[in-house]
């Protein structure tokens, strides 16, 4: 919408129906807003200010501000930019309202700025025990804020959801919002729906049962809540969704929780009063260690809609039954009204990373089409009147006892890197990987190892240590941005990158989409026809989704540098063996005219791999392996290839030392720097084989760096 200092005529608009009590689809405002941000402020749209995360309840990252075209981009300059205390990922999208630019930064820490000089206003830290990070999957992010009257609000990493005065910046109220701080994390931004704070939460690979809770939003006080998987039947279920899911699932999926997190996505639109979200992956992957067969698991990697005042199922649509790849359904859940066989639809659009582009009814759930927009190879297809993927045999890889080379790999073919979608052109942009993922069942994986706290529940191997293996993953993984028809289900044009995980999107009615690259570029496209028109470099990766506003007349796009999560663990075994440049946690905002110039940039990350001679054995490295896969890799790689965030340990002098080794891992002496003890899970022989298993990671990679210098 268009608030600053006055209101356009279309933001005024926009807000009679809702002032006059009309039935037009915009909400009337709660008594709760009557200062600050308020529903219709937010349904009308994301012109001057940017009042949540997808720039609108629709979720659509479009801006109609026009003073920055595919004309004059080229005039555009660093305004300002503030550097953030912390050098973990940064998966943020900025907030303006009134004049003031709100981020999250990682370990859930909130700032407020100047939107127009820069200027620090306050700063606020949830203060985030460092131990969290010992069962959160992928580093210590947090993707935004939430506004409402004049509040803001952030679920914090431990799994709490606070909520901060909008001018002070000091806290107001805070409320546990998981089960257990144990099991459970929160990373994604809470989104506001007529009074209420919606907030999932993460942690599906670990002891979870997924679910989505509503909260008031001036008491924080839980209003309802659902899950997204059955619990125990001998307990009851809740509702009859969650009977009818229980008949899908076998086994004892309740003893691990089942998974199905609601980690990122959620949309809620005020026409219909529903709110839609993806919901993770099953629980652990491998089905044969739950013996959970090959059951749909509802309401696992689906996304679900439910009646935003009650709480009430509406429909579901499950995009990936019976999940083995970790093909969660928790990307952007975009809405829109499309011409669809020459008749008005509104839709959801959506992009998971199972590889496929759905488009469904709004209303209903209904599958309207279909069809992959990267490489895939664990199904044939989708049926055409339903939307079920036909699964290819090989790629139930508990079955068939190998090694599946999946395509789209856990990584996805498009995970929570925002996408955006323009009206003025019709086409959805798309942070798009090509990825691949050894898949294999782990080996003697029962359940009572299953430790919840600290490992991960995969049941089976990510990413095999074989350098062969890794090599082909490498080969064919690569990137793009992706501009999708929705309605033709086809590609538009693509931009071509060298590697994954490249920033979120935003489109704007200037004929130009903005993006981030991994590489260390920020960059601008013409929207309708792919034609680079200008790019800065900014010293880091950017794997966040940028945001315009204006002020006084001048229109500002801001994005959040750096980068981390998920990205960080495997850029390594994905991109190079060397690792990317060092991380910097940078705020950046630019506007036309300006010459702003940032730092002189830091050396890049590179170290020489020396290890120590390998003198272990073959059990122990098998031992070892399996222990890193479960307990490590969430933070230091795939076979024990680290990004720049978390520290390779295949390059770690430590590993020369078994006491060196037991004194980190079982006696907690780093628990300063996030490396908490492991001595529940890990013992003395466990952290002994550990080690002697990066020895010989370390000396085979070593030895193909010598192999490829002759």
């Amino acid at each position: 919408m268009t608030r600053g200092r006055t209101l356009n005529f279309w933001a005024a608009l926009a807000l009679v129906p809702a002032l006059v009590g009309c039935g037009s689809g915009v909400p009337a405002p709660s008594p709760l807003a009557t200062q600050g941000v308020t529903d219709a402020m937010i349904a009308a749209g994301n012109g001057d200010e940017w009042l949540t995360y997808g720039g609108g309840y629709d979720e659509q990252r479009f801006s109609p501000l026009t003073q920055i075209t595919d004309k004059n981009v080229g005039q555009l300059g660093l305004a300002w930019s503030a550097d953030m205390d912390t050098a973990r990922g940064q998966e943020a999208t900025p907030l303006m309202h009134d004049g003031t630019l709100y981020v999250s930064t990682a370990w859930s820490m909130v700032k407020a700025y100047d939107a127009k000089t820069g200027a620090l206003k306050w700063s606020f830290d949830p203060e985030v025990p460092r131990e969290t990070l010992a069962h959160v999957c992928c580093d210590a992010v947090n993707r935004g804020v939430a506004l409402y009257g004049n509040k803001v609000y952030v679920a914090a990493l431990d799994g709490r959801l606070i909520a901060i005065d909008q001018k002070t910046g000091k806290q107001v109220w805070s409320t546990k919002a998981v089960p257990d701080q144990k099991n459970y994390a929160i990373t994604g931004a809470p989104r506001i729906a007529k009074g209420k704070v919606l907030i999932g939460s993460a942690g599906a690979e670990y002891k979870a049962r997924g679910s989505i809770a509503a909260f008031d939003a001036e008491t924080g006080k839980e209003l309802w809540r659902w899950h997204t998987v059955p619990g125990n039947p001998a307990d009851g279920f809740e509702n009859d969704a969650m009977e009818r899911a229980a008949k899908t699932w076998a086994g004892k999926w309740w003893e691990v929780g089942g998974g199905g997190t609601v980690w990122d996505s959620i949309t809620y639109d005020p026409a219909s009063d529903m709110v839609y979200f993806g919901t993770g992956n099953a629980e652990p992957w491998n089905p044969d260690v739950m013996s959970r067969g090959d059951g749909d698991a509802l309401y696992t990697s689906s996304i679900v809609a439910l009646n935003a005042s009650t709480g009430e199922y509406a429909w579901h649509f499950q995009e990936t039954p019976e999940d083995r790849w970790d093909f969660d359904s928790d990307a952007q859940i975009t809405l829109a009204d499309l011409t669809i066989d020459g008749k008005p639809r509104r839709v959801v659009m959506h992009a998971p990373k199972n590889g496929f582009f759905y488009v469904l009814d709004a209303r209903t759930g209904a599958f309207l089409s279909g069809k992959p927009f990267a490489m895939v190879n664990w199904a044939k297809g989708l049926d055409p009147k339903t939307g079920r993927p036909d699964i290819l045999p090989e790629a139930r890889y508990e079955k068939t006892g190998g090694v599946f080379i999946g395509l789209p790999g856990l990584y996805g073919a498009h995970t929570w890197h925002p996408m955006s979608f323009s009206p003025k052109t019709g086409l959805v942009y798309i942070p798009t990987n090509n990825t691949a993922m050894a898949y294999k069942a782990a080996e003697n994986f029962e359940i009572t190892d299953i430790g919840g706290q600290m490992g991960l529940d995969f049941g089976a191997v990510a990413m095999p240590a074989d350098a062969k293996v890794r090599s082909d993953v490498k080969a064919a993984t690569t990137g793009a941005l992706m501009a999708w028809d929705p309605v033709a289900q086809k590609e538009v044009w693509r931009v071509d990158y060298p590697g994954p995980s490249n920033g979120g999107t935003l489109a704007t009615a200037g004929n130009l989409v903005f993006q981030g690259t991994a590489g260390g570029e920020f960059r601008a496209y013409a929207a309708d026809r792919g034609t680079p028109l200008w790019s800065f470099p900014v010293q880091t990766g950017i794997i966040a989704a940028p945001m315009t506003y204006a002020i006084d007349g001048e229109q500002y796009v801001a994005i959040l540098a750096g980068w981390g999560g998920l990205w960080d663990i495997f850029s390594g075994v994905l991109a190079s063996n060397s690792g990317p440049p060092r991380n910097i946690s940078r705020l950046l905002v630019f506007k036309l005219g300006a010459n702003g110039k940032l730092p002189p940039a830091p050396p890049m990350n590179a170290m020489v791999l020396d290890p120590p001679a390998f003198t272990g054995t073959a059990a122990q490295v098998a031992q070892g392996g399996n222990l890193f896969s479960r307990y490590c890799s969430g933070c230091h790689g795939d076979a024990a290839v680290a990004g720049a965030i978390n520290p390779d340990l295949r390059h770690s002098g430590a590993i020369a030392s078994a006491d060196a080794i037991k004194s980190i891992v079982v006696d907690g002496a780093l628990k300063h720097n996030g490396m908490v003890s492991f001595k529940s899970a890990v013992k003395p022989a466990d952290a002994e084989a550990i080690r002697h298993y990066l020895i010989k990671r370390a000396n085979e990679d070593k030895a193909l760096e010598m192999a490829a210098r002759k």
